[in-house]
């Protein structure tokens, strides 16, 4: 029995395209997309002409909105992202059945799910309220970190050493970059704080609204889980 030849893929060549073209000479009419792609040149001696000037930066922004469009898609794709992780947070937030479950769900969920290597969950109250979160004075606050908390905004950047010391304690030498959010909502003050070990993680041009979204939610589930009576601050 005769073994059947697989059949070869056809090398087009030069001659082959230009004689395509000549018997359809309105190709490019239907496929206009492609002309974005050729480089024809315009004969002008030995200078540019202005047609095939403006062709070449044509073709140069159409790769640059390529790129940007490029850069928006992915933006999204992790918008996305950190809005699913934060409403899966916030969903376990508002299932929890006491304020130390909202603080336990809350750093799991940074840690775990965020994947981030340093959370700091810091609340200023006169009196010890949660077990199983770091509770500071109002006045200790204002004296370590107080500026960062004037604007009431989040933030990104690196911070001072002591800054650090108030916000991740033992782990502060490894932060090398932080993203913070005030707290204040109600009577209820604190700060929460994700610190990265590398120091192109959270700069001051980072986005920091799922941050402060996060801190807000976390504030009104927390009075609502304990209702705080006014403090005196100092």
């Amino acid at each position: 029995m005769k073994e059947q030849q697989t059949p070869q893929p056809e090398q087009i060549n030069a001659e082959q395209v230009a004689d395509f073209l000549r018997r359809h000479p309105a190709f490019f009419v239907e496929h206009d997309e492609l002309l974005a792609d050729l480089i024809v040149p315009h004969e002008a001696g030995h200078a540019v002409s202005l047609v095939e000037r403006q062709v070449k930066l044509l073709r140069e922004r159409n790769i640059d909105v390529r790129h940007r469009l490029n850069q928006l898609m992915d933006t999204a794709r992790e918008n996305d992202r950190l809005f699913d992780k934060s409403r899966r947070l916030i969903l376990g937030m508002l299932e929890a059945q006491s304020p130390d479950q909202v603080i336990a769900t809350l750093e799991d969920s940074l840690r775990t799910d965020f994947q981030v290597p340093h959370v700091s969950l810091i609340l200023f109250t006169e009196a010890d309220r949660y077990s199983n979160a770091h509770c500071v004075t109002h006045a200790a606050a204002k004296e370590a970190i107080g500026h960062l908390l004037d604007s009431d905004k989040p933030l990104a950047g690196a911070l001072r050493p002591a800054e650090l010391s108030f916000l991740f304690a033992e782990s502060a030498e490894q932060v090398a970059s932080t993203a913070l959010a005030p707290i204040r909502y109600q009577g209820l003050h604190g700060v929460l704080a994700l610190g990265s070990e590398d120091a192109q993680q959270y700069r001051s041009a980072t986005g920091t609204l799922f941050l402060g979204y996060v801190a807000d939610a976390l504030a009104r589930v927390l009075l609502r889980q304990r209702p705080l009576a006014d403090e005196t601050h100092a």
